[in-house]
Order: C-alpha cells, then sequence, then structure tokens
C-alpha cells in the first residue's frame, strides 16, 4: 500500500483540505491501496504512521512539505520512521522538494524528491520503486542511487489538470476542513489553474513551474464546486492559485459557470490583467460571488518592479484600486518593504503607497510583506546571492531561525538595519490597527472600534514610533475574544 503524509501546517481553526495530496491519491484512487494521514487533524502523526507502517505492507510513504512549520513536523516524523524502518522508501513533494531539491536529498531519511507537477511523475516513481523501470528515466524526479549521489532528472513537461481525475475527497472526512471564514460558515479551498506565467525572481512558484501555467477548464471547476456545494454544503471557496486570471473569455464563462452556486470566493489575480477587463467581466465577478482579490503590489516604484522581473507598472496598481470600488470587491495589496540595495529609501517609499491605495480605497486591505529570498533559476532580486546561505539540510530549515526566515516573521535578513525593520513593523501595526481586517471574524465590534480610534491620530499625523498602546489593546482583545468552537 501507498501511504500519504500531510504534516501539520496551521493550527485547527484554519486547517484546510490537502489539496496536493488529494492531487497525487487521486490518479490512485481505484487502482491502489492507500491511506492518508493529515497531521492537521491527527494530533499524534508519527505515532500513527508508525502503527500502520507495522500493521500495512507500505511499499512508499509519500510526504507534501512546505517551507515552515510543515518541515518541522516532516523532519519529525521521517526522522523516526526511517530509524526503525530503514529500508521504506521516502519520497517528498511540494514546494520544499522543488525549491530546496539538493537540501531535501542531504537527509538520510528522503530518498526522492519530486519536483514541480507531482502527479505522474509519482505514478512512475511507483513503477521504479517496484522494479518496473529505472528511476533515471523519470522526468522531475531527483534521487539517490546506491552510492548515496544525488541526481536530478531533465523537467517533466506541465500537463492541464482537466488531464488528471476529480479529487478523492471520499477518503477524508471532509467535515472537518470546512471550517467558517468571512467568506461563509462552509469553507473549501480549490486550485483552478498550477503555476504562473510570470518572472518574479522574488517567488518560489517560478522555480516550481518554470514561468508556466495551465488552467483547468470553467466546467470542470463547476463541476467539482458544484460537487462540494450539493455533498457537503460547502458556501464558499478559497482558490488557491498563484494566478486566477488570464484570459477574459476564460473568465467570463467561469464567472457566469459559478453565479448559479451562490458561493462566497477569494482568490489571487494581476492589477494589470483586471484593468484590461471591461466593466461587465467585473460585474460578472460581482455577481459570480467574488468578494475579495489578492494582488501582489509589490511596490509603488516602477525601477523596483522592474528589478523584481514583475512585469507590473504602479499605475495600474493605483487605478485598479480605485476602479475596483464600483463592483464592492475588496482588493488585497500585498507589499514587499526592504528592498536590499537601499532598504530605508524603500520602506519610505512604500509606506507612502500604501497610504496612496489606502486613499483611493479605504476597504483595501494592506499585506506587509519582509522580502525573504528564495532560489530562483536566474539571479535573486537584489543581487543577493553573495548576502545570504540558504540551509543545506531539512534539519536546518526545521530550527528555530529558519522557521522565522520561511514565515517572515522575522527573517533577519542582513541587509535591514534594527531599525528599519521596526519601523516596518510598527506601520503594519498602526495600518492594521486603523483598518481591522475583515477576515478576523473573531475580531469583537468594540475591540474593532477601540483599534480604529486608538491608531487614527497615529496614521494621519504618520507616527509609528512606539506604538506600545496598540500592541496593549490587541493582547487585551486576544484574551476577551470569543474562543474558537472545538474542531
Amino acid at each position: 500500500m501507498i501511504l500519504f503524509y500531510n504534516p501539520k501546517a496551521t493550527r485547527a481553526k484554519n486547517r484546510r483540505l490537502p489539496l496536493s495530496i488529494l492531487s497525487i491519491a487521486a490518479v490512485i484512487d481505484g487502482k491502489e491501496d492507500y491511506e492518508i494521514v493529515d497531521g492537521n487533524l491527527d494530533p499524534d502523526p508519527t505515532r500513527t504512521l508508525l502503527s500502520i507502517i507495522r500493521e500495512r505492507n507500505v511499499e512508499l510513504l509519500a510526504v507534501t512539505v512546505m517551507p515552515g512549520p510543515q518541515t518541522v513536523g516532516a523532519v519529525a516524523s521521517c526522522r523516526v520512521i526511517r530509524a526503525q524502518f530503514p529500508n521504506l522508501p521516502i519520497v517528498w513533494g511540494g514546494y520544499f522538494a522543488s525549491n530546496y531539491t539538493a537540501a531535501a536529498l542531504n537527509a538520510n531519511y528522503v530518498d526522492y524528491a519530486v519536483r514541480g507537477q507531482g502527479e505522474q511523475t509519482f505514478l512512475d516513481l511507483l513503477d521504479a520503486v517496484r522494479g518496473n523501470r529505472d528511476f533515471k528515466d523519470i522526468p522531475g524526479l531527483s534521487y539517490k542511487t546506491s552510492e548515496g549521489i544525488a541526481r536530478h532528472n531533465p523537467e517533466r513537461p506541465m500537463r492541464g489538470l482537466d488531464d488528471f481525475p476529480w479529487y478523492p475527497y471520499h477518503r477524508l472526512p471532509v467535515e472537518k476542513y470546512l471550517l467558517p471564514t468571512f467568506l461563509g460558515k462552509r469553507t473549501a479551498v480549490h486550485q483552478a489553474s498550477i503555476g504562473c506565467p510570470y518572472r518574479c525572481n522574488f517567488c518560489g512558484v517560478v522555480t516550481f513551474s518554470g514561468s508556466r501555467e495551465k488552467m483547468e477548464s470553467p466546467a470542470r471547476t463547476e463541476g467539482m464546486l458544484r460537487h462540494l456545494v450539493h455533498t457537503y454544503g460547502v458556501d464558499a471557496v478559497q482558490f488557491y492559485d498563484n494566478n486566477f486570471f488570464l484570459r477574459e473569455e476564460h473568465t467570463r464563462e467561469l464567472a457566469e459557470r459559478l453565479a448559479p452556486l451562490n458561493l462566497r470566493w477569494w482568490c489571487e489575480g494581476r492589477a494589470d490583467i483586471m484593468m484590461k477587463y471591461s466593466d461587465a467581466t467585473l460585474e460578472a465577478l460581482r455577481r459570480a460571488g467574488c468578494v475579495m482579490i489578492f494582488f501582489g503590489a509589490e511596490s509603488g516604484s516602477n525601477e523596483r518592479l522592474k528589478q523584481m522581473n514583475k512585469d507590473l507598472r504602479a499605475e495600474d496598481t493605483v487605478a485598479l484600486a480605485s476602479r475596483i470600488r464600483r463592483f464592492n470587491i475588496i482588493p488585497e495589496f500585498s507589499i514587499i518593504f526592504g528592498d536590499p540595495k537601499d532598504p530605508e529609501t524603500d520602506t519610505r517609499e512604500c509606506i507612502a503607497f500604501v497610504r496612496q491605495l489606502k486613499r483611493l480605497n479605504p476597504d483595501a486591505e494592506i499585506i506587509v510583506e519582509h522580502y525573504t529570498p528564495v532560489p530562483q533559476r536566474a539571479r535573486m532580486y537584489g543581487d543577493v546571492e553573495d548576502k545570504i546561505q540558504f540551509p543545506t539540510t531539512p534539519d536546518e530549515w526545521a530550527t528555530d531561525h529558519w522557521q522565522r526566515f520561511a514565515t517572515q516573521k522575522d527573517p533577519q535578513t542582513p541587509w535591514i538595519r534594527r531599525g528599519t525593520k521596526t519601523l516596518i513593523d510598527n506601520f503594519e501595526l498602526v495600518v492594521s490597527s486603523r483598518w481591522p481586517t475583515v477576515q478576523d471574524i473573531r475580531l469583537p465590534n468594540w475591540g474593532r472600534m477601540a483599534l480604529k480610534a486608538m491608531s487614527s491620530w497615529r496614521y494621519k499625523l504618520g507616527i509609528y514610533g512606539a506604538p506600545w498602546e496598540l500592541k496593549w489593546m490587541q493582547q487585551v482583545i486576544e484574551l476577551r475574544k470569543p474562543k474558537a468552537e472545538s474542531l
């Protein structure tokens, strides 16, 4: 049998359907015996994995790994399993295996790494493990030879999602994943495309997809979501696409198909693409239930956007912020602070850009990002190759320091002075207090009003230093928030 493992990635109230595991399980469903262990549900996944391995004839342990908390769980479980079952083959897939392939294979508990889209690569790997083909002939696979030498096969061409079966939802307790969000009471997740056609040199998706994107047909998206609505009572969806919008005719058809489902949904898009859409298309998205769209605005400087290979102009973001208000769709703008070449000037410019966007659209939500580089096929943004040395093993990635880096909580990049980092954090606190996010459904109205009142003078005067009163108020609110339901 095949054993799939989704290490814990989030708190219980934020867990979502493990789409990466479901996509691979789909290609063997009905053909192979398999089990799924999800660390977001199982309080002791290592114990469960060991129990299954002892009781069943497990041929392969397949682990999906994202940089961050999942790395910690993957390392802990795989280390124990390898010690007790040294002959059980272990394969890692997901963004960690794609972006940090060499590091993954440096672990003695990882035998194979699947890079990029994994469905067909996994099937081929399964054949090779069974002795039916040679590992060196499998595109998209990295592996260790019997002598322990790492080999990296050529990339596998990307295929459209319509080439593969629907997710086998019936193999999971779906009800435990449909949790309340600002979108609805029973929120599911879906991915209607894979990859991204752009080449931003700060983004891990480029290494994963090679600036390619394959869109799911609108008919398939509608069919899968209709199944979730009718079978499980889903009323909201978060789309996990790296880039949800490309061709306007595709968007219009998708909107028309989604409208009858009465879903509320969130997705990611690009300002320049949506500025080319007609008013009729934007209105169709609103009618289809689009509530919020995440946009990678990144910077208000066209020069820095050029350095990022963003292929975007700040003017497009500014125009989009104003225009989208007419359609009652909330824009969520991410801004990357900390250009390595001049972080102080960049921070001041980013603050000014946020304030400009807020003047145009006070409902716009702002995501403050600290620039944390990831390996690229070419040069990283800011030419930081000689300024940062990534870990060479998963164990090092699982340490507190690199966890803070991967999650951007405190990346401690060498080009950011402590004072600049403090300014960024304080500005983020003031903005998030002045306009508390609509996504925090547990924030009580009194807390929302208190934060707005206490931060308004700071934002108006541009005084961000030492916001102790806001930190105190957030702590008070957190202590008095209604507890999330037992999940």
